[in-house]
């Protein structure tokens, strides 16, 4: 098993992964009948995009001597109705103050879009994802 869910009352839950027994705390969104005190799972199902995102970089990066330390995500998740659902999510990844060669823009650029989670979501989902590179000497 990967995780326990436990619904706390009013909306709320709190999930404890198994092997590290870290926990997340999510609540219902405001516009959902929730208090907005903690993420929701809509809002985990986006941040999980640039989390994805920003590991196998990392991993890449490692691979090819690329430095991404201070790498800095933000995410927009936009909800749908009817039905109620992510509809798309915005990530713009601004990259650290160095200035990255072509190749290394390449493969980290596929790098993020290819995601394992990046792949998984569904076609419908539209993914906007863009990057800031650093343009000084």
């Amino acid at each position: 098993m990967t995780s326990k869910v436990v619904y706390q009352g009013e909306l709320r839950t709190i999930a404890t992964h198994l092997k590290s027994c870290q926990e997340i705390m999510t609540d219902a969104p405001t516009d959902n009948h929730g208090k907005g005190e903690a993420f929701s799972p809509t809002d985990l199902l986006a941040t999980s995009l640039a989390c994805c995102m920003i590991t196998v970089m990392g991993i890449k990066a490692n691979a090819n001597n690329i430095d991404i330390k201070g790498a800095e995500l933000e995410v927009l998740k936009v909800m749908g109705e009817n039905p109620r659902r992510v509809v798309r999510v915005e990530v713009t990844i601004t990259m650290p103050q160095i200035a990255y060669s072509e190749k290394d823009k390449k493969i980290l650029i596929h790098t993020a879009e290819t995601c394992p989670v990046a792949m998984s979501l569904h076609p419908e989902l539209e993914q906007v994802i863009q990057f800031k590179w650093y343009e000084g000497q």
